[in-house]
């Protein structure tokens, strides 16, 4: 796989994420401070983000437009979080034990 395939591979600079996000670099800086991005660095220091980490600022942008401060964001997205690892579990284990399924979700 290209790296520029691989959704992690920290490509964008903070110029082309404020530009995509419509922020600025101050309150990105004001995020990664509050634990909501964590974008990787180059030798030089200078900070790359992922196409993933974007789409994560993207819904952060949209909580804290909605008036939210960093210390809920962080909540939330530490709640979705364990909401999609708790998701994964389950189908992880229904797939082991496909018979006991409930019989409202049996074909």
């Amino acid at each position: 796989m290209l790296s520029v395939d691989d959704p992690d591979h920290p490509l964008y600079t903070m110029a082309q994420v404020t530009e995509a996000l419509g922020v600025t670099a101050p309150v990105l800086r004001r995020w990664e401070r509050a634990g909501l991005v964590r974008p990787e660095r180059t030798a030089g220091g200078q900070r790359r983000y992922s196409r993933r980490e974007i789409e994560k600022l993207q819904h952060v942008a949209q909580l804290a437009g909605e008036g939210m401060a960093p210390s809920g964001i962080r909540r939330v997205l530490d709640l979705e979080q364990r909401i999609d690892d708790l998701e994964d579990r389950l189908a992880a284990r229904d797939a082991e034990r496909p018979g006991d399924r409930p019989a409202d979700e049996q074909g």
